[in-house]
């Protein structure tokens, strides 16, 4: 399969002042001409000047960060990516590429995630060209090739995981957010390496819940925040419980049976684990009373 190949072509700066002292010579040798009256010899310096004209046509500017590709017949013949003025074979059709850093921002595609759940995502890719060769000749449009193929890609990663984990160790969408966007680098680039692009960054920058079902996975999500806060207050209850029973027996404040250590412990984890402040009882008489 054919690759790019990097073209050396002659400096426009050399070439300029030679072509026109040669047009200059040309025009003033065709002026001494005429007035000897040497018609075939005019006809070859006019054709002369003609021909200089045409290879002034093999003046072209390269700028930076951007690649001029060269094809003579309809063969393509390497690619000047130097920067500057430069000459090369007149007849050469250049086709020009751009070597610069681009972004592309997929519009919102909806999808159905791992577990079935419709959602809405969105990815920015960062690619530049690599090969002007596979650029220009392997696909058709560049350009849209790098949109498509990409949220292609997108699509397919969106399948393969799901939004929210619900088991500890489970890769998320949401939750995993620099190892999904490296396996969407990877995939976007396999779909673009023939195309000679080079994806630089590609990652998820919208994410979100089909509007049908936005609210009542987000019911879903307080919930899983009520309960994981929840067990958090009880565990922390239950270690001041049993820090608070252990201090009043190490210095013997007041002996306890098991059922008033129950009683205790119960009215703790109220006081602890309440969702709005207690009111105290004063007991004004004995503790077994």
């Amino acid at each position: 399969m054919a690759r790019e190949t990097v073209r050396r072509t002659i400096s426009g700066w050399l070439m300029l002042p030679v072509l026109i002292g040669v047009g200059a010579t040309l025009v003033v040798s065709i002026a001494r001409t005429i007035g000897q009256g040497a018609p075939g010899t005019i006809v070859v310096l006019i054709a002369g000047v003609v021909l200089t004209g045409l290879l002034c046509a093999g003046f072209f500017i390269v700028n930076p960060n951007q690649a001029k590709a060269l094809l003579l017949f309809g063969r393509y013949s390497g690619t000047v990516k130097t920067a500057g003025f430069h000459w090369a074979n007149p007849l050469f059709a250049k086709r020009r590429l751009s070597l610069r850093v681009r972004n592309f921002e997929s519009s919102k595609i909806k999808v159905n995630d791992h577990d079935g759940n419709p959602i809405e995502i969105a990815a920015v890719v960062v690619w530049r060209v690599v090969d002007t060769y596979e650029a220009l000749f392997e696909v058709d449009d560049y350009t849209h090739y790098v949109q498509v193929q990409s949220e292609g890609a997108l699509r397919n990663l969106a399948t393969q995981y799901p939004y929210d984990a619900h088991v500890d160790g489970e890769t998320s969408l949401r939750g995993d957010t620099l190892a999904i966007a490296d396996q969407l680098k990877t995939e976007v680039q396999e779909r673009l390496a023939q195309a000679g692009v080079a994806v630089l960054e590609a990652r998820i920058n919208h994410l979100a819940y089909a509007p049908e079902i936005a609210a009542a996975m987000l019911q879903r999500q307080q919930a899983g925040a009520i309960i994981a806060a929840r067990q958090r207050i009880v565990e922390g209850a239950v270690g001041m419980v049993q820090m608070a029973l252990e201090m009043l027996a190490q210095h013997d404040v007041v002996a306890l049976d098991n059922e008033r250590k129950a009683a205790m412990v119960s009215n703790l984890l109220v006081v602890l684990c309440g969702d709005r402040s207690t009111q105290p009882v004063v007991n004004t008489g004995t503790i077994y009373h």
